[in-house]
């Protein structure tokens, strides 16, 4: 994204882009047919069970004023507007935690306060909303996105943890708080006894922890040895809403022998039950706030402000991330405006405003690369045995799946080809031909095994569209005139999907990656290169690595620690903002700048930092030459538990009898890094496995052919 300051121009720019692709966004979506439902249906389930979550979590904490009839209302009403007008459609809108956090503080406050009082609430908030929506019209139209640049790794998958911690504590207390009894209940009934208590929140865990594991199980049934593949999809797409049903069906099992409150389920109003839409008028009410107390919302606004600014960029940037090969256009400078106006709206009417929300934003990416995948991947199967009928040669079987495949793309007419696609099934199929002797001889699935190939060898791709975010908070808004069958549902299900969304949201965070490595033992370290990795394994030594997960450790603690403190809890978006000049002049002090790129690669211009050298190749000497054609897999890279596959093809990774230099393997997906002096390092415990390697087939150590991390 170009860095500008002149006001009106990042809107300007962003209008532009997105307009060129505003028709094949919704056309490319609706092509799809039926399958666009999978990824609709698995996003619309991690939206609306958080955002009825958090309306009761607004309940309990507003004495009512809000519920989760106002929550799933902003969330509905904000994404469609969203997914019809807004610029990245990929972004998903919700009423997120943060947002409660900020309104809660907001009612002690108001509570307290004798000229406003609870009835005075929605109007301060009122106040409080177009103070912010000021705020973030200045933002956008000034350009404030063009730094999103800056807001590096570290940053963004900090913020990602917080969010996860923030989910999984709300899934903790509310597994506790099924044990005791609920506030403004009334504690002489049957089911308030401390034995049937105790029952409740028994069967709260069995009903959580069931949800919870059997979500995660589902979610890698594409990775299933049993069944065939459609059931395999089925489960994968569609498992985890329908665990859903299926703990809630067994919440009613025992029904008949324990009171009528156990398990305990969800409490909102229906929409159309007098007082759940009073909030709807509180425009009338905002004219009686003292003039003091309007002029003071500006303080709130300022917090809320910058924790929009922050929490809607981020999670537009993670669901943008590279990996995902995104081939249109940003839009942070517009969508920040156009949450400016929705920020305002939401405050007239008296609903609690909904922003981007990680980790549904990311989330929904991954599934649409899914369904990208599995479109790619079913139309090149079907091409390439066709071609294999036909006694075709490698050279036309790999035409045809190139014809194929560049059908598949649909290009817009502004965007440059694509550098990524088939090149990789191309150097696979150059040195089979080379072994076959011919590209002519014809080729059968016992040479070319078609599935696998194909499978391991797709490029991660997303299909973009406007498609699923509409539908998905359509259907967030059916559940407003659903809410007697929500009511079914249990609060402990509920807790059990707030934990599998914080589960589902660490793979591909290098920040948890890095944590989990920590607490590795160093004798077995070295079995991380022979899984999926990062670069900074190879590249950066272990006592680096070491300290710089250690602080970002200590500033997440310290960020979310502060979420527990009174009024102070206002501050912790400025602790995320403070990151920017953290990062920029302070990390490069005790970290070298090599370091630094493998372990939070910056967009901008450096501080400078020590000196680091790494060895050329010939400076390595001849014990160290590259294998040929050998390469390893260590990109950054989003794993989606068994959903794509990110491999090196057995056949490229293979010793061949054709020299490395004059095929020039290069795989388009790996990143551009240099030789490890910590390779031996961290192969050093292979040793204990022998001289042959069951997880390659070589014999010997392993040969590595890697690059600059300068890029030379």
């Amino acid at each position: 994204m170009e860095e500008t300051f002149v006001p009106f121009r990042g809107i300007k720019n962003d209008i532009q882009g997105r307009l060129l692709c505003y028709k094949q966004d919704w056309s490319s979506g609706f092509k799809v047919g039926y399958r666009i439902l999978a990824p609709t249906t698995y996003i619309f389930f991690a939206s609306a069970i958080p955002v009825i979550s958090f309306g009761e979590q607004l309940e309990r904490s507003t004495e009512g004023v809000l519920t989760a009839v106002q929550t799933l209302a902003s969330t509905a009403i904000c994404g469609i507007i969203h997914s019809i007008i807004g610029g990245q459609p990929l972004l998903i809108l919700g009423v997120a935690e943060p947002t409660v956090i900020m309104y809660t503080f907001m009612f002690d406050f108001v509570k307290q306060r004798s000229d406003l009082g609870r009835e005075m609430f929605l109007a301060w908030t009122g106040w409080v909303c177009v103070w912010t929506a000021a705020l973030l019209f200045l933002l956008a139209v000034l350009g404030a996105c063009s730094i999103i640049n800056r807001f590096t790794r570290v940053a963004g998958e900090l913020f990602g943890m917080l969010i996860a911690m923030l989910f999984m504590q709300q899934a903790i207390k509310g597994i506790v708080e099924e044990f005791r009894i609920p506030k403004r209940e009334n504690p002489t009934l049957i089911e308030y006894m401390p034995s049937w208590r105790f029952a409740n929140g028994l069967f709260a865990l069995v009903l959580s922890f069931g949800l919870l594991l059997t979500a995660l199980k589902s979610r890698k049934a594409r990775s299933w040895r049993y069944g065939s593949g459609w059931l395999r999809s089925l489960v994968a797409d569609y498992g985890v809403p329908s665990m859903v049903v299926v703990w809630t069906a067994v919440s009613y099992i025992p029904s008949r022998s324990v009171p009528e409150g156990i398990p305990r389920r969800l409490m909102s109003p229906n929409p159309w039950t007098p007082g759940a839409y009073e909030n709807w008028t509180v425009i009338k009410d905002m004219v009686n706030v003292p003039i003091l107390y309007i002029l003071g919302a500006f303080i709130p606004a300022t917090m809320i402000a910058v924790l929009y600014y922050f929490d809607h960029s981020v999670a537009s940037q993670l669901a943008q991330q590279k990996e995902f090969n995104l081939r249109k256009p940003p839009s942070f400078h517009y969508d920040l405006l156009l949450l400016g106006f929705l920020t305002l709206m939401c405050g007239l009417i008296g609903i609690p405003p909904a922003n981007g929300v990680i980790p549904q934003s990311p989330m929904h990416t991954k599934s649409l690369a899914t369904l990208k995948h599995q479109l790619l991947r079913n139309r090149l199967v079907a091409t390439a045995r066709q071609s294999i009928q036909k006694n075709s040669s490698l050279g036309q079987l790999y035409g045809k799946m190139q014809e194929a495949y560049q059908q598949m793309q649909t290009p817009l007419i502004y965007q440059e080809p694509s550098a990524r696609g088939l090149k990789e099934l191309k150097e696979s199929t150059v040195q089979m031909a080379s072994s076959m002797g011919s590209f002519d001889a014809p080729v059968d699935e016992t040479v070319f095994d078609v599935e696998k190939e194909i499978d391991d060898l797709l490029p991660v791709e997303v299909k973009e569209q406007r498609v699923s975010n509409l539908l998905q908070a359509v259907m967030v808004g059916g559940c407003v005139a659903a809410m007697p069958v929500l009511r079914m549902i249990p609060t402990s299900v509920l807790w059990g999907y707030f934990a599998f969304m914080a589960i589902e949201s660490l793979p591909g965070n290098q920040f948890w990656e890095r944590i989990l490595l920590l607490f590795t033992a160093p004798s077995r370290r070295y079995k991380v290169l022979d899984d999926y990795h990062a670069t900074f394994v190879e590249t950066v030594p272990f006592k680096a690595i070491a300290m710089f997960t250690i602080f970002q450790t200590t500033y997440l603690l310290l960020c979310f620690g502060i979420t527990w403190v009174p009024i102070a809890g206002l501050l912790f978006p400025l602790l995320i903002m403070l990151l920017v000049p953290v990062r920029q002049y302070f990390l490069p002090k005790f970290f070298k700048g090599a370091h630094l790129q493998d372990l939070d690669a910056a967009d901008y211009e450096e501080a400078p930092a020590v000196p680091f050298n790494i060895p050329t190749e010939g400076e390595l000497g001849s014990g160290h030459s590259f294998a040929d054609g050998g390469e390893i897999l260590d990109g950054i890279i989003t794993r989606s538990r068994g959903e794509i596959k990110h491999m090196c093809s057995p056949r490229i990774t293979s010793s061949s009898t054709t020299p490395a230099r004059d095929l020039k393997l290069q795989s388009p997906r790996l990143s551009e890094k240099a030789y490890s002096p910590r390779i031996n390092e961290l192969r050093e415990g292979t040793s204990r496995r022998g001289p042959h390697s069951p997880m390659t087939g070589e014999v010997g150590p392993s040969n590595l052919r890697l690059k600059s991390p300068r890029g030379t």
